[in-house]
């Protein structure tokens, strides 16, 4: 009787113990991360060798602290919101992948685009993608697009320059064309850097080895004037190209601090290599990514790997900085929308060493399905656009919708 007794007493410490153990994990994945943070369990690792940080502390920690938020719509029954940007505080352009761009004033959809683009190839799941304004907008009234169309028996994205006049645009000018396209990774996301220049991310066009070819614009980072020249500083003389060897690269975006520019890039889907393999990177002028030849957390010379490697894929389709403190524990964090993942990822970047991820959680609010598009407005929130009705999501009765992340109680 005495030796049972023991026995239970035993399994009964052990069982105590392990439940003393989870609940100070969950309550570490808590505390480090202000929010109803995911056990880092629950999350893809980084890539090997990558330096884990000893405290959960933030590199960059607001005074305000965390607070509380939620989520409100601001417009709805949109189809496949691709791109958001301003022209102002109170207007919003945002880009249809069907080839309209539409606008929204004092969060209030006009009825009838600025500009469609009777061209635009929307087989699948190419289109009007990127959107950009430009930085001397005020006095130019610059916008510029990219969007695949018919080429020659095939398909190729161009980036073309419009004007906008209010409550229409007209085309100006075609930039850059010829850039290798397909119904799949036709990439094509714009953005301006801090550097006055602009950048054009670009999709193998399902051709592997178009990434590694210098004489091709496919796979790659692409970086020109706002004419289409080619700036004289570029990595590769006469040359747009600013970064090879990508995949499907759709997301780029500049911490605001540092001006480290970061991207958000699709891995392989079985055809073309093993599934999952999604990667955040940091861009450096003239560096290789590696794909074809390596993905996922496998790496050689003279690639630079990614930061982070996220299997089962994401499948990341965008990429923000906040630097608003209206949310603090959001300030100077870098944001990218899930496909697949079906969510937003929430990166916090070292300010003292770019390449180290100092932690990341999926935002466990976000529960509407595919997430595509995400930007921080002029009022310093967080925006970002469902992608259900793109083929590939279950989109309910409002959808697709443009939704923001305000303080609770506002």
């Amino acid at each position: 009787m005495k030796n049972i007794l023991l026995k239970y007493k035993f399994i009964i410490g052990v069982v105590c113990a392990a439940l003393i153990l989870g609940a100070g994990y969950w309550a570490y994945g808590y505390l480090a991360l202000g929010k109803r943070a995911l056990p880092y369990s629950q999350t893809p690792p980084p890539v090997p060798n990558q330096e884990t940080p000893a405290s959960p502390e933030p590199a960059q920690e607001t005074p305000e602290g965390p607070v509380a938020y939620k989520i409100e719509e601001v417009v709805s029954g949109l189809s496949v919101p691709w791109s958001l940007v301003w022209t102002s505080p109170d207007r919003m352009l945002l880009a249809e992948r069907q080839g309209r761009i539409r606008v929204v004033v004092n969060d209030q959809l006009v009825s009838a685009p600025l500009i469609s683009f009777p061209d635009v190839s929307t087989v699948s799941e190419e289109g009007l993608m990127g959107v950009a304004v430009d930085p001397a907008y005020a006095e130019n009234k610059y916008l510029y697009a990219c969007y695949a169309y018919p080429k020659n028996g095939g398909m190729s994205d161009k980036v073309v320059r419009i004007i906008d006049e209010g409550t229409s645009a007209r085309l100006d000018a075609t930039i850059l064309d010829g850039i290798p396209a397909a119904q799949y990774h036709a990439g094509c996301r714009l953005a301006f850097g801090p550097d006055g220049k602009l950048y054009i991310t670009t999709g193998d066009a399902t051709d592997k080895n178009n990434a590694q070819k210098m004489d091709s614009l496919a796979g790659k980072i692409l970086r020109v004037n706002t004419d289409g020249s080619i700036p004289s500083d570029n990595p590769f003389e006469g040359s747009s190209i600013w970064t090879v060897g990508h995949r499907n690269p759709q997301g780029i975006a500049w911490h605001p601090q540092t001006k480290e520019m970061y991207e958000t890039e699709h891995g392989p889907s079985v055809f073309d290599g093993p599934a999952g393999g999604d990667e955040v990177n940091r861009i450096v002028r003239g560096a290789n990514y590696g794909w074809p030849l390596v993905s996922h957390e496998k790496t050689r010379e003279g690639i630079k790997a990614p930061l982070l490697v996220f299997t089962p894929a994401e499948a990341p389709a965008s990429a923000a900085f906040v630097s608003s403190t209206k949310i603090p524990q959001f300030t100077n964090n870098f944001f990218f929308g899930g496909l697949r993942g079906e969510g937003i990822i929430r990166v916090v970047f070292d300010a003292a060493n770019p390449d180290l991820v100092v932690r990341y959680e999926k935002l466990p609010e976000v529960r509407l399905g595919r997430i595509r598009a995400i930007a921080e407005g002029p009022d310093g929130y967080l925006y970002f656009s469902t992608s259900n009705r793109d083929g590939r999501g279950t989109p309910v009765s409002k959808d697709d919708r443009i939704l923001r992340i305000v303080p609770l109680g506002q």
